[in-house]
């Protein structure tokens, strides 16, 4: 019986291979039969024989053995050192198939025409290593990466066409962008047509309707006068029928005196035929058109009606400036726009448009208002802290760094900020009331200097007015009349002062139910209302300082006061006291609701505003700020004055555009607030 033998074949397809399978995975350069000796490991891997010298002799001990550089499996060196480990035949055998059968080119030396170049990566220069100096080899090559110029010129081509595949990509959607954009002129063209054609349309409605017009009043003049014409003829129609009708008669007639009369009635139609032959109208009807300027006018406004406009705006320039932006604030962010050139723009109308979200992607509200000189203005009020993102588009287009990230903060710090403890000009001592007429000028009641502290808007002082009213620092509540007075309330001498702009007392009276007036405020009927925290009632007073009537008692039920800190007047002349909490009365005293009651600290100063928001100043356990609410009394925010802390804030009031001052009794000062 014969013997069979098993033998296993390897099929090997030269074009399955490529210079990884012979590359060193250590030193990544291609192996040889001189330095870059493949040799095969224990552990059946394959490294050359270089790298194993080096490995070797960054041994920090001589312990005889390393760490293969592929699976970290331990390696004892041969009594023979790296030479005496076994070659890899695999590979090379491997290394003679492909030299015999490779197709591309091996860079060579033009000198040593057997030395293969090698490239350094890292000096970015090809060499070979007989013609160059040891930099590359011995100490210091480590900091080198060197590779065959051959796969050096692989790598670059496969980098290049990389490389042009982006550019034709990037070309590619570079064409569709332009195709797109030639589209899109086309039908902004034909829009654009389309309104003209019915812009023009409405011109020729205008000019015919007005043809139409003249043509009817021309054909109602003729109406006119062809009706007295022909009245005219009917008359004189009338006339010769009578005529004839008694010459007719005469034949008949044999009486002389009749015959007489007869002549006689002729001789007066002779007088009135003789007005009838004038025509009591006229045919005279002309148009004219050049009488007045109208012509000119109506080619003045043709020549201007319609507008063509366009725009050199390049949206991928365009910037965009992003200012600090807080919570409940109007906030903004400006666009610049400029052409492709980078000249700034300076005329506006582009189709600017603004996505604003939150972290979550809530869309916020936004508008976008052109200023007409290239910029543009994205208003929006952020709804609480944290981040959004703007995203800002030209022509459907991104700007330059869109979308951008906007950090909104819920601090709201004062604008400006005026004053210390003191009796100079700029100083205050015990500030607890303030006050602003519909100009911005600011009212301070200084009462540990007996005087009121006159300011503009900016915070600039204007002048000091008392101490009339002001005696014994003892002046408690501040509040200005509509006749431009200012209405000051003394709890010491327990009178309210009536005083005019320049200081002098123009009034005073008081009541024997006064105990210790603190605040006072005015209606729109001149009425002066006063609050007593003594005697826990709010008095209302005529303006000639009449009692009209009291309201009140002390307690903590509804209508009854606790401690009153303060008094204002809303929108109807709505009566609003705080103590604890903040109750409203009608304009007569009747109690209407309780807006806010959560029994923690104390109010000091409260203010409605134009559009009935409700400002309102509180101090508990330490922490003072000042709160916003709507109309019903719920709390939209608070105004916590982050990095210049408020201490005892008393007094406030409201200035035009959403501003608001406060009197800071604890720092002695005045600080200015935006507050929407």
């Amino acid at each position: 019986m014969m013997s069979s033998t098993l033998v296993e074949t390897v099929s090997i397809n030269y074009d399955d291979f490529n210079d990884s399978f012979l590359t060193c995975g250590t030193c990544l350069c291609l192996y040889d039969s001189i330095e870059h000796n493949p040799k095969l490991l224990p552990c059946s891997h394959t490294v050359c024989k270089n790298c194993l010298e080096r490995i070797i002799a960054a041994q920090p001990l001589d312990t005889g053995s390393f760490r293969c550089p592929i699976c970290r499996e331990t390696i004892h060196v041969p009594q023979g050192g790296v030479s005496a480990f076994p070659p890899s035949f695999l590979v090379n055998q491997l290394l003679d198939l492909m030299a015999s059968q490779r197709r591309d080119v091996v860079p060579k030396c033009s000198i040593h025409s057997n030395q293969e170049l090698l490239f350094c990566e890292t000096c970015d220069i090809v060499f070979c290593t007989l013609c160059t100096d040891n930099n590359h080899n011995g100490r210091g090559a480590s900091e080198h990466t060197v590779i065959p110029f051959a796969i050096a010129i692989k790598r670059m081509s496969e980098i290049l066409l990389y490389k042009a595949h982006l550019c034709i990509k990037n070309l590619n959607g570079a064409y569709e962008n332009i195709s797109d954009e030639l589209r899109c002129l086309e039908q902004s063209v034909d829009r654009t047509l389309d309104s003209i054609n019915r812009s023009f349309q409405d011109v020729i409605a205008v000019i015919e309707k007005r043809r139409h017009e003249c043509l009817q009043l021309v054909r109602k003049i003729r109406e006119d006068k062809r009706t007295v014409l022909k009245e005219q003829l009917d008359l004189i129609h009338g006339e010769k029928d009578k005529v004839q009708l008694d010459c007719s008669n005469l034949e008949y007639q044999v009486e002389v005196r009749n015959i007489t009369k007869k002549i006689s009635d002729l001789n007066e139609k002779l007088d009135s035929t003789s007005n009838l032959a004038e025509p009591r109208e006229n045919s005279f009807i002309k148009y004219e058109y050049k009488h007045n300027d109208a012509l000119k006018q109506i080619e003045s406004s043709i020549a201007k009606f319609g507008q063509i406009k366009i725009s050199t705006t390049f949206p991928a320039l365009c910037t965009a400036r992003v200012g600090e932006a807080t919570s409940h604030l109007r906030c903004s962010a400006q666009v610049m726009t400029v052409d492709y050139h980078g000249n700034p723009r300076l005329t506006g109308s582009d189709p600017v448009t603004a996505e604003l979200r939150t972290d979550k992607g809530n869309l916020v509200e936004s508008k976008v208002k052109d200023n007409d000189n290239g910029t543009y203005d994205i208003v929006f009020v952020p709804p609480a802290s944290g981040r959004l993102k703007l995203s800002v588009n030209i022509f459907k287009r991104p700007i330059k760094n869109s979308p951008f990230m906007i950090d909104v903060s819920d601090h709201i710090n004062p604008v400006w900020k005026l004053g210390s403890r003191g009796s100079g000009n700029e100083n205050l001592m015990q500030p607890v009331r303030i006050a602003a007429n519909p100009n911005g000028l600011i009212f301070v009641l200084d009462t540990g200097n007996s005087r009121i502290k006159i300011m503009k808007p900016d915070g600039q002082i204007d002048r000091h007015i008392g101490p009339e009213g002001l005696e014994n620092q003892s002046a408690t509540g501040l509040s200005l009349t509509h006749d431009g007075n200012i209405a000051v309330v003394n709890w010491r001498n327990k009178m309210v002062s009536i005083i005019d702009p320049e200081g002098g007392l123009v009034k005073q009276f008081t009541t024997t139910e006064f105990i210790e007036p603190t605040d006072v405020a005015v209606n729109s009927r001149g009425d002066v209302i006063v609050a007593d925290s003594g005697a826990a009632k709010i008095f209302i007073f005529g303006q000639a300082g009449n009692l009209i009537t009291t309201f009140g008692s002390k307690g903590t039920r509804d209508g009854q006061f606790k401690l009153i800190s303060s008094v204002t007047v809303g929108k109807c002349d709505e009566i609003l006291v705080t103590d604890h909490r903040i109750q409203v009365f009608s304009k007569d005293g009747k109690f209407s609701r309780c807006l806010c009651d959560s029994g923690k600290g104390q109010y000091g100063g409260i203010a409605v505003d134009t559009s009935g928001l409700i400002l309102a100043t509180k101090t508990e356990k330490g922490r003072s700020y000042i709160q916003v609410m709507n109309s019903s009394g719920k709390l939209q925010y608070c105004i916590d004055s982050n990095d210049d802390k408020l201490k005892r804030p008393s007094g406030i009031a409201v200035l035009p555009n959403f501003f608001i001052v406060v009197v800071d009794l604890g720092n002695d000062c005045v600080k200015k607030y935006r507050y929407k």
